[in-house]
């Protein structure tokens, strides 16, 4: 026992100096993903009006737009710089307008082209922690949540996706590498880019 007491009141007096952040948990790797700005940027869908090719008429976003009534097109001529034929010409419907009407930002309500934010990234859970000395790899699987009306149309599926993230210990602890410089290890705008399906 008085061999153990030195031992123990060393580890006490070397706990103040370290902090959580020293610890790479599942809980730590959760809380700094889901902090980090690459993963809190919402999901921007560019809507086009005007004259558009059958391809982007038809894409699986336009025909859900289709669907709910936000959007209608008739036949058109192809400009020069729109092909392939056969295009349409676009337009908001009413109900459209109503609906897009608080999503679009003022200096965008008189484009053709406009964006409309429609949902934010969810962490589903951490699925793996690898750790090599002061660097670390951490599988995670996400999924889209819808903001609004129009997210919810264009995310339905709630399909989960499964990313890497490179993790970097530093003196105040463990940091997600938010940015390209580390060759080493996935940051994790390239990770959400990146992602795959998960398997259900």
């Amino acid at each position: 026992m008085r061999r153990r007491l030195p031992l123990l009141l060393v580890s006490l007096c070397l706990l103040p100096g370290c902090s959580p952040r020293d610890f790479l948990t599942r809980r730590l790797a959760t809380d700094l993903i889901v902090g980090s700005s690459a993963f809190k940027t919402t999901q921007q869908f560019w809507v086009r009006t005007g004259v558009v090719s059958n391809k982007d008429f038809m894409s699986p976003e336009y025909l859900v737009l289709q669907h709910s009534g936000w959007i209608t097109g008739r036949s058109a001529k192809c400009p020069a710089d729109v092909s392939p034929p056969p295009c349409w010409d676009v337009v908001l419907t009413p109900l459209g307008v109503e609906t897009f009407r608080d999503l679009i930002s003022g200096g965008d309500a008189q484009k053709q082209n406009f964006s409309l934010p429609t949902a934010r990234r969810e962490l589903v859970g951490i699925t793996g922690v690898s750790k090599d000395g002061s660097r670390a790899d951490i599988d995670f699987v996400w999924k889209w949540e819808p903001t609004n009306e129009v997210g919810a149309a264009l995310y339905a599926g709630g399909i989960q996706y499964k990313s890497t993230v490179g993790f970097r210990h530093y003196d105040d602890g463990w940091r997600v590498i938010e940015s390209a410089s580390q060759k080493t290890n996935q940051d994790l705008d390239e990770a959400l880019k990146n992602a795959e399906p998960a398997p259900e």
